[in-house]
């Protein structure tokens, strides 16, 4: 596990292919970046021309599935880069299993987290807290998941979260008394126990 702190997007997603190459070569053994960015709004893989053509910050397209999100200051990102074993190469059931971590993070606090059919992240009764895209090469994941902590979310506004109004996202810290780190914590804790059972080590 590597703590980037704060740190820009860009930065960030080099290093992620550099990552991403040396694990698929066999170079190196899975990882786990925690981030928090500075603004940046990315565009996933079914984000259409304009998604975020209002948006006053740096706008980044991106490998990723799903649509346009931001990142931002108070936001925790984690970036698994791993290689799926044979038998366990499922990006839906990896997606799943990405917000297992999220929901079982929340529960750590009190909070009830949820799924909603026919989108991926994680919400909080009728609101999302967290987005989720992943992308993989030769078999190997990364991009990740965005929770909101205790983030400005006025920054959501000017485009379509994931295609969903602005007004829909939420932060967990509106329903627990947390921090940023100690919320990063748990959510390294949880995917540690995730990775655990999905490589078998």
């Amino acid at each position: 596990m590597r703590r980037l702190g704060r740190t820009r997007y860009e930065d960030a997603h080099r290093l992620q292919q550099d990552l991403v190459a040396a694990r698929a070569d066999g170079l190196r053994s899975d990882i786990l970046l925690v981030a928090e960015h500075d603004d940046v709004v990315t565009l996933g893989r079914k984000s259409l021309p304009g998604d975020a053509a209002g948006v006053e910050m740096p706008v980044v397209s991106v490998e990723r599935g799903g649509e346009a999100t931001w990142h931002g200051p108070g936001q925790a990102v984690l970036y698994p880069i791993v290689l799926l074993p044979e038998g366990r190469r499922d990006l839906h059931a990896w997606l799943r299993g990405l917000e297992q971590v999220v929901i079982d993070a929340m529960a750590d606090f009190g909070v009830q987290g949820s799924r909603v059919e026919g989108y991926t992240g994680v919400w909080i009764g009728e609101r999302k807290a967290c987005s989720i895209g992943v992308a993989v090469r030769r078999w190997t994941t990364w991009h990740g998941l965005a929770l909101n902590v205790d983030a400005d979310l006025s920054r959501f506004s000017g485009f379509n979260p994931c295609g969903l109004d602005p007004r829909l996202m939420a932060n967990l810290a509106d329903h627990a008394a947390c921090s940023l780190s100690a919320v990063e914590d748990r959510l390294v804790a949880r995917f540690v126990e995730f990775h655990r059972d999905w490589v078998g080590c």
